[in-house]
């Protein structure tokens, strides 16, 4: 199985978790370049920070392609099916506010 791991920020992981969220964007940089430009993977793995007990998702992957955030070119990373979600309490939409930061 292609696994892309990615770690998020908690507001991040929340809206994806609720199915708020539907992409998620990465700078176009040789590091994104590299690992998403003629690439496929058949999941996404989501951790909620770094720490050995964080927060996990399984996320099916749906593809990539050029976007648009706050004014910048960036990967949107298309995002299917939620397939698992580890040590994390699902929140409703309305507690999830992507404008804090990230993307």
């Amino acid at each position: 199985m292609r696994v892309l791991h990615l770690t998020l920020h908690r507001v991040w992981f929340a809206a994806i978790a609720s199915g708020e969220k539907r992409e998620e964007y990465r700078a176009i940089t040789a590091h994104w370049r590299a690992r998403l430009e003629g690439r496929a993977y058949d999941e996404v793995h989501f951790r909620n920070g770094y720490r050995t007990d964080a927060a996990f998702m399984r996320v099916r992957w749906r593809g990539v392609r050029m976007g648009e955030w706050q004014g910048a070119k960036v990967y949107a990373i298309q995002l299917g099916e939620i397939l698992e979600v580890r040590g994390w309490p699902i929140t409703s939409r309305s507690s999830c506010s992507p404008s804090t930061s990230g993307g």
